[in-house]
């Protein structure tokens, strides 16, 4: 049976024209997402420990904690602290948290874990960095949060930028 060709392909056919039509992603893999100001932005995927939508109610809000965080959640026995990564970024609309569930992207870096609250998760997509560009009319208090951009559509002037996690981990902001 093992020694039937088509056990190992199924009809007899030959797989190998197939398997050439299958592409090698170029680029990296990274997250997309929203914020409440519906700008759109990246992470690389190594980065990411775990995406989840949270309930409210599983955010502990801290008294007297920075106002950029929504406080605490508990990962798997690991409290780690939520923040709202729109205000983080200077945005002036706040992060909706009366709705069903908050979408979480904990991003990880030496063993320091931030939960960062957005408003919409995008999909999973290879990018590639050969085309990633310096980043344009980015206000100061984020540039060293950005790493680049990616002109998606220049007729519409859709820019994807990617987001530097550990700038955003190792901020003086969050003692603020």
């Amino acid at each position: 049976m093992v020694g039937n060709p088509e056990f190992v392909t199924g009809n007899g056919q030959d797989l190998s024209s197939e398997i050439q039509a299958l592409q090698t992603p170029e680029g990296e893999l990274h997250l997309r997402f929203h914020l409440p100001s519906q700008e759109e932005f990246a992470l690389p995927a190594i980065a990411i420990r775990e995406v989840m939508q949270q309930t409210p109610d599983r955010i502990t809000p801290i008294p007297n904690a920075s106002p950029l965080l929504l406080g605490t959640l508990n990962l798997r026995g690991q409290v780690i602290w939520v923040a709202d990564l729109g205000q983080f970024l200077g945005n002036t609309t706040p992060l909706r948290t009366d709705r069903p569930e908050i979408p979480v992207i904990a991003v990880e870096e030496q063993e320091t874990i931030l939960g960062l609250a957005i408003d919409k998760l995008g999909d999973m997509e290879w990018l590639n960095s050969e085309q990633l560009q310096a980043p344009t009319n980015v206000a100061d208090h984020i540039a060293g949060y950005v790493q680049g951009e990616w002109v998606l559509n220049e007729d519409r002037k859709q820019i994807l930028r990617l987001l530097d996690h550990v700038a955003i981990l190792r901020s003086a902001r969050w003692a603020a």
